[in-house]
């Protein structure tokens, strides 16, 4: 068997064989790999996928006539953590997308006799209200307006405002439950 400098110069990776097609990592290196990605927080299914990578950046690397790393155990190790690393990155990315793409999406509308019905029991209640608690539902929810503004508007408090509205809202809510639409 040849050893460092004399196998490298016949071209054969200095990886623990001596056949240039044979697996470049050892059954105790990979057991060390699966081992490193595991405890890196890599789901089972996908260590062996983990330790391919490992195998094919040992064989790039012999490819590329860089010289072999002296301990070949640790450096697997190293490429198993940074890829341990890069699935966690990954995975992170996945989520954010997914959260992106989930708040692009249209809430679910509901059908159009359902969307009639609340409309109606909507307008109902609105008719019921007080003209000074409808007013400020209509400012608030209807024209958008901040509470600040509706004050300023109308004249009175920020928490006459917040009173009215808090009056109103609870009024409007019962109404839609005795009309069991909600």
């Amino acid at each position: 068997m040849l050893r460092g400098k004399a196998r490298r110069e016949q071209g054969v990776y200095a990886v623990g064989t001596d056949r240039p097609g044979d697996d470049p990592l050892d059954a105790a290196q990979e057991r060390r790999v699966r081992a490193v990605l595991a405890l890196g927080g890599v789901p089972q299914s996908d260590l062996p996928d983990g330790v391919q990578q490992v195998r094919l950046r040992l064989l790039e690397r012999a490819a590329s006539g860089r010289e072999a790393p002296r301990d070949v155990s640790a450096w697997a190790a190293v490429v198993a953590s940074n890829l341990a690393m890069d699935w966690h990155r990954a995975k992170r990315r996945r989520e954010r997308l997914g959260e992106r793409l989930a708040a692009l999406r249209e809430p679910a509308h509901v059908s159009g006799e359902e969307t009639s019905l609340l409309s109606l029991t909507v307008a109902r209640g609105l008719d019921e209200l007080p003209a000074a608690q409808r007013q400020v539902v209509v400012l608030r929810f209807f024209a958008d307006l901040p509470v600040r503004a509706i004050a300023e508007e109308l004249g009175v408090s920020e928490g006459t405002v917040k009173s009215r509205l808090h009056t109103a809202v609870r009024a409007l809510r019962d109404r839609l439950h005795e009309d069991e639409v909600v």
